[in-house]
């Protein structure tokens, strides 16, 4: 994960429905999610956050409320706080949102 490789922080995560990329959000500073779509046009991402099973389609600005099951994990641990990762998160992270 992106994120992680350059030290920095995520709002919260999704998860490539095709290959299972996982990457930040838009809300995230680093937009990793968004970046691989455009990179791979891989269209379909689905929420990376435990309890949520949305699905965004970037090729035609679509959200579904639901979907086929992915292969496991379905979120990130349960422990891990959003945002994240524990340390990492400047205490201005708000700021930050648009």
């Amino acid at each position: 994960m992106e994120c992680e490789e350059a030290g920095g922080w995520w709002f919260h995560l999704r998860r490539c429905a095709q290959c299972g990329h996982i990457g930040c959000c838009d809300d995230s500073p680093a937009k990793h999610a968004t970046a691989h779509y455009r990179a791979t046009g891989h269209p379909v991402i689905r929420s990376f956050e435990p309890g949520e099973g949305w699905f965004w389609n970037y090729a035609t600005e679509e959200l579904y409320a639901s979907g086929p099951d992915l292969a496991p994990p379905a979120g990130h641990p349960a422990d891990q706080p959003v945002p994240g990762p524990a340390g990492r998160v400047p205490a201005d992270w708000a700021r930050t949102l648009r």
